[in-house]
């Protein structure tokens, strides 16, 4: 009679273990919608120079606290659009906070911003879905920590950054989404953009 009710016991437990983990991994989604909507109040306290890239109104802002320096119409997001749980090659923009990791110019989209992604809050949403490794988490964790580029190589994906048009058609970039989950601005936006950020810069895609 023990065994029995022991055994029952277990299965619930593991029953309930099972829905615990998917609640929360749900709420986890939800409060990383929310925190790529919400103003980080630390961003807003120090009054540095920060970034803004909204995806709705398809505008990327350079700001200062509150205050919009200068802002750039008509940007190009990934193809296939915006989403808060990216995986390698699917065309889609993360939303997220990210801070500027490198600067390299002379590329084919004329200058090139590197963004620290993938980020730990998009690494632990893959870990607890149970499509990214303990190894990768733990690298990408470590990155961050650092204050270096994470690893780009990982299911979640990599190499996203903010860049120009390069030789491409500017007239073409303002009618459609094009990339692969980058940010585009037209060159003259890129060279403007790159005298008002640096290294480590905040980036904030919402």
């Amino acid at each position: 009679m023990f065994g029995r009710a022991h055994f029952f016991v277990r299965c619930f437990g593991d029953f309930f273990r099972m829905k615990i983990r998917s609640f929360f991994s749900r709420i986890q989604q939800l409060l990383l919608l929310i925190g790529c909507l919400a103003m980080p109040l630390s961003v807003l306290a120090d009054g540095s120079v920060w970034v803004l890239v909204d995806t709705e109104a398809a505008e990327l802002r350079i700001m200062q606290g509150k205050r919009v320096i200068q802002s750039f119409p008509d940007i190009a997001l990934g193809r296939y659009g915006v989403t808060a749980n990216k995986r390698r090659m699917d065309n889609m923009t993360p939303l997220g906070e990210f801070r500027i990791t490198r600067i390299t110019r002379n590329t084919r989209f004329q200058l090139f911003l590197g963004l620290s992604y993938p980020n730990t809050e998009h690494a632990r949403l893959a870990l607890e879905q149970g499509w990214l490794s303990e190894s990768d988490w733990r690298s990408i964790e470590r990155a961050e920590r650092r204050g270096v580029e994470p690893p780009q190589d990982t299911p979640l994906g990599g190499y996203i950054g903010i860049h120009g048009v390069g030789e491409g058609d500017p007239e073409l970039h303002e009618l459609f989404n094009w990339t692969n989950g980058c940010i585009a601005l037209g060159n003259d936006q890129i060279e403007e953009l790159v005298t008002r950020v640096g290294v480590g810069t905040r980036v904030i895609i919402r």
